[in-house]
């Protein structure tokens, strides 16, 4: 089966390239270059199975683009990437319903290991919600396995966010220092390996498919169920 992803990029220079190794993948590929565009066709008869969406859009913000496709059902995965910095950003955008958010600029092999991940997710929440899944509703700040809700913490739920949004792939444990506590952060690395080990805990209890994984001297990974 070949999957279809939209690019949403009006700077050709980024556009091009992405677009050519997308199709070396084996994707068939969309490209435009605005907000309006990518709406009309998510609007198709056949959307897209991943939208890579740019928030700098010439005709609107592309968080509107975000927003208005969530709105009118469109249940595919969305990646936004932008060159707009700061956590703020990432967690308006994952608000708004983006689904990954990759900062430019960035490695064609990264943006790929991503979207591998994106439709494995996508795939398996299309075709069921068995007991166990992991769904992370950023917007509530809550977090369910199948339809159960798990109780977390603040720190416990940023910690998985932030570990979601890069799923089977290492966070460095700087990354999470800085995103979760504070760049300025001078107490002990400890307080992250207390909240990861509570995570844990709690994640295993309600019986998760997916795990938190240590990699020594780098950080940490969440994995897909099916990497176990």
């Amino acid at each position: 089966m070949t999957h279809s992803v939209l690019v949403v990029e009006d700077e050709e220079d980024i556009a091009f390239p992405l677009v050519r190794t997308l199709e070396r993948e084996g994707y068939a590929v969309t490209h435009v270059d605005t907000g309006g565009s990518a709406l009309a066709c998510l609007e198709s008869p056949q959307p897209p199975d991943v939208v890579i969406l740019d928030l700098g859009l010439p005709d609107m913000d592309g968080l509107d683009v975000c927003r208005q496709a969530r709105s009118a059902g469109f249940e595919g995965a969305i990646m936004i990437v932008t060159a707009r910095a700061g956590e703020l950003d990432r967690v308006v955008g994952l608000d708004y319903g983006a689904d990954d958010y990759l900062a430019k600029p960035f490695g064609l092999a990264e943006l790929q290991a991503r979207v591998r991940a994106l439709l494995r997710r996508t795939l398996r929440s299309s075709a069921s919600v068995p007991d166990g899944a992991l769904r992370i509703d950023v917007a509530a700040h809550r977090v369910y396995a199948g339809d159960t809700e798990i109780s977390l913490t603040a720190k416990e739920f940023e910690v998985l966010a932030v570990l979601a949004a890069s799923r089977d792939m290492v966070v460095p444990r700087e990354k999470l220092m800085a995103e979760v506590w504070d760049e300025n952060w001078y107490g002990s690395t400890k307080t992250l390996d207390v909240t990861i080990g509570r995570l844990r805990h709690k994640l295993d209890g309600a019986g998760v498919h997916e795990r938190v994984v240590a990699v020594r001297g780098v950080g940490f990974r969440l994995e897909s169920g099916d990497a176990r």
